[in-house]
């Protein structure tokens, strides 16, 4: 027959720690592997010179996808949102055609960031470049954007 010890020691140990399903958020302890963002200098060098597609390809390679960092994607975002503004609407088509898949979802996720901090020219602008970004993307940039835990 059982006896009751009354204690109550077993409710104390994490079960789901031994859980193989478990999901567990990636994490970056080295602060050499942490991104820093797109050099300024350099897409700001790249607009002066008219190079504008390639400041955004710059621009996006170099997101800072998985950095905690707060003041280091808010400086990320100004730099894209300054790279978005200096295209014309006729350019667009063009400079979008020349991404892949993941850099034109690193896209959305910056118009998105966009659409967060609303400013009279600025969003018009950025339904422009959402709506050309959709047709390349599709549904599916925008569910992988939505979905996505790395925010821009």
């Amino acid at each position: 027959m059982a006896t009751n010890t009354l204690s109550s020691a077993f409710r104390k140990i994490d079960v789901d720690q031994y859980n193989e399903d478990n999901y567990r958020e990636e994490e970056q302890t080295d602060p050499q592997t942490q991104p820093v963002g797109p050099d300024e200098s350099e897409v700001t060098q790249l607009l002066n010179q008219g190079n504008n597609v390639e400041a955004l390809k710059t621009v996006l390679k170099n997101a800072p996808l998985a950095s905690k960092n707060q003041q280091v994607k808010d400086a990320a975002l100004n730099l894209t949102l300054k790279v978005l503004m200096s295209f014309k609407s006729s350019q667009i088509d063009e400079a979008i055609n020349t991404l892949d898949t993941e850099l034109v979802d690193i896209l959305m996720k910056y118009i998105y960031r966009g659409f967060e901090l609303p400013s009279e020219k600025r969003s018009g602008h950025l339904l422009v470049w959402h709506e050309k970004a959709y047709l390349v993307g599709g549904v599916g940039s925008i569910v992988r954007v939505l979905t996505e835990s790395k925010r821009a």
